[in-house]
């Protein structure tokens, strides 16, 4: 009895370690931290400042970019990153060394994440902010690929010289305060 009790809890703590590991292994490859920040490649737009009819990573140097990525349908997006992401738009509302932007970057659900979704969930939040979707049913977000995301909610900050300096599932909107007047 103690032999096969013994050889349970053996095949448990393999088990455990092996789920920890993989877990490990798969979170090491979600992000692109410290790395130049890649092309978004979003071709629909809308709440562009005046002239724009599209924008990218680039357009954005010499400003810290607080780029969230959303879907429309997820309870994570308005649980937590649209309340954040409207603290921190109040916060550095005159800040002219600070942008937002969001994203839907969708892959899955797309007959719901649609462009038009994604207006009226920036309406919902009163966000005014440039707002783009990336994804659709014949292929999937290229942002998402680019930036290695892990799904949604997905919170980017890029430096003033576009190096990546957070990127990952949530931040705090006091931590991401903090984060941004550092990299001013």
């Amino acid at each position: 009895m103690m032999h096969t009790v013994a050889s349970t809890l053996l095949a448990i703590a393999i088990a455990l370690s092996t789920l920890t590991a993989s877990a490990t292994a798969e979170t090491r490859t979600l992000g692109i931290l410290k790395r130049q920040a890649p092309a978004w490649e979003v071709t629909q737009w809308f709440q562009l400042p005046d002239g724009k009819t599209s924008l990218d990573v680039n357009d954005f140097k010499g400003k810290v970019v607080y780029l969230y990525c959303f879907q429309s349908w997820c309870p994570g997006c308005h649980s937590h990153g649209f309340p954040t992401l409207q603290q921190l738009t109040k916060h550095f509302a005159n800040d002219p060394n600070v942008a937002f932007v969001a994203i839907q970057t969708t892959f899955e659900g797309y007959g719901f994440n649609t462009f038009n979704k994604a207006k009226a969930t920036m309406a919902k939040y009163d966000l005014t902010v440039p707002t783009g979707q990336s994804g659709d049913p014949d292929a999937r977000s290229r942002l998402m690929r680019s930036y290695r995301t892990g799904g949604t909610p997905w919170t980017i900050i890029i430096d003033k010289h576009g190096v990546v300096q957070f990127n990952n599932y949530h931040i705090q909107a006091a931590q991401a305060i903090q984060l941004i007047e550092y990299l001013k």
